[in-house]
């Protein structure tokens, strides 16, 4: 296969005016979606879906909150409720990086099927011995679709009664936060197990070479489709406070001391932060909760419940959710610490001014993200506007010109740079000394 930013079917950007009857839909998914509320197909819907309409392989980059779900779902449907397939195997095969996400699909999937026959069945890690029968079930007398993460699947593979001889359609949703997360030999495993015949798709946020790679390794010719990449829609309103570390929480209370929120989510880099923060607000009398990977499945799909239906006003959580969680009206999204990868920053604000409405991104930096924010700027093309601090919390640290790293920085550089230098001696002349040791035993 050619590199992909070679490739001949590249798709046109400009798009015609379409509703989704356009697309000829089978009647009982055509009702589903009046049902739900679509009206228009949105852009990385309306260059997908006839692509995959036509049975062609597909690598597709969208920006988050842009409907791509729907955009690999509406086909396949319609393909699965229009065809004539074994009841006994597994149809299609959707491959996702987090358990909130194969459960987001699994929602979707239950609202588009409500008219039809077409089953579903969703298998992530966390559940109890009830869940697993009823997977295993699934899985050896064949669901139409399986959502599932990598880890999940193949410990099921492993045992040797999942049916998927006649799949037709396996699909990655966010390859690359897959690939980010370690997953690439699970990945290439699972796909063994599948027949060489099928449709693929494929819908990154981004298209790093490590995408290009697996790309070439289990797609056949595929037509590339990308909308708007890497840059926050407009309707997000993006500010930002230069801060002390000490003066954040002050500040986070500030902002939420403002009514005008009704649904806020707030980022922080760690498990350990996330945990802090909920403590300390919940110290100041906000209804906050967080979720993290040391709840149960089930504590952290009552906290989600909790806050989509907007019983909770205020979810603290890691990157965990960032790609993860498909809330509409979140109109607040705070990032407590700036995150290490621009991306990231992309798909965190990304959670708010979905379903066409508008939010706000709120970007707490201190002195030693000062150089991380500005590469995320230069990421987005975006000056994003640096707000006064309430002068009740005193003057925060000046906004550095440079673009370069800046002293501190560097010498934080080095100390990582020796430490590691330190340990890495260490640990040789522990290994010189267990060898010596072991020459001075057989001497």
């Amino acid at each position: 296969m050619s590199e992909l930013n070679e490739l001949p079917l590249q798709l046109n950007n400009e798009l015609t005016s379409l509703d989704f009857s356009s697309f000829h839909f089978h009647e009982s998914l055509q009702e589903s979606i009046a049902s739900s509320g679509y009206k228009n197909p949105t852009p990385i819907q309306e260059k997908a879906i006839p692509v995959i309409l036509e049975g062609n392989d597909i690598i597709a980059s969208a920006q988050t909150g842009t409907g791509k779900t729907a955009a690999f779902l509406l086909p396949i449907l319609h393909k699965l409720m229009s065809g004539a397939y074994n009841d006994n195997e597994v149809h299609a095969l959707i491959i996702v990086p987090t358990r909130e996400l194969a459960i987001q699909i699994s929602g979707h999937l239950d609202g588009l099927t409500y008219f039809s026959s077409v089953s579903s069945i969703a298998i992530y890690g966390g559940g109890d011995g009830e869940s697993f029968v009823r997977e295993k079930q699934a899985l050896s007398k064949g669901a139409d679709i399986v959502v599932a993460t990598p880890g999940k699947l193949i410990s099921h593979l492993n045992m040797g009664y999942v049916k998927m001889k006649e799949l037709k359609y396996l699909i990655l949703d966010e390859a690359d936060r897959m690939l980010d997360m370690g997953f690439y030999d699970d990945i290439m495993k699972i796909i063994s197990y599948l027949p060489k015949e099928r449709q693929t798709l494929m819908f990154s946020a981004t298209i790093p070479p490590k995408i290009n790679q697996l790309a070439k390794s289990i797609l056949k010719s595929p037509v590339e489709v990308s909308v708007a990449l890497s840059k926050p829609p407009e309707s997000i309103l993006q500010q930002a406070y230069i801060v002390y570390e000490g003066q954040k929480i002050p500040l986070v209370r500030n902002i939420l001391s403002n009514k005008s929120h009704q649904s806020i989510l707030i980022f922080c880099s760690k498990k350990q932060t996330v945990k802090q923060l909920t403590q300390q607000l919940q110290k100041l009398g906000f209804n906050a909760m967080d979720i993290h990977s040391d709840l149960e499945q089930n504590q952290r799909e009552e906290v989600l419940l909790s806050f989509a239906s907007k019983r909770l006003p205020i979810l603290i959580a890691t990157d965990i959710l960032s790609r993860g969680i498909d809330i509409d009206q979140i109109d607040l999204v705070i990032n407590y610490d700036v995150p290490s990868d621009g991306e990231d920053y992309v798909h965190r604000i990304g959670r708010t001014a979905r379903a066409e409405t508008k939010g706000t991104a709120i970007t707490l930096v201190n002195q030693e993200d000062q150089y991380k924010f500005k590469r995320i700027e230069k990421l987005i093309g975006k000056v994003v506007d640096k707000m006064p601090i309430p002068v009740e919390l005193g003057e925060g640290p000046s906004y550095e010109d440079s673009k370069k790293p800046t002293q501190k920085h560097r010498e934080g550089f080095e100390k990582r740079k020796q430490s590691t230098t330190n340990k890495t001696d260490a640990v040789k002349g522990v290994r010189k000394q267990i060898t010596i040791s072991k020459k001075n035993s057989t001497s």
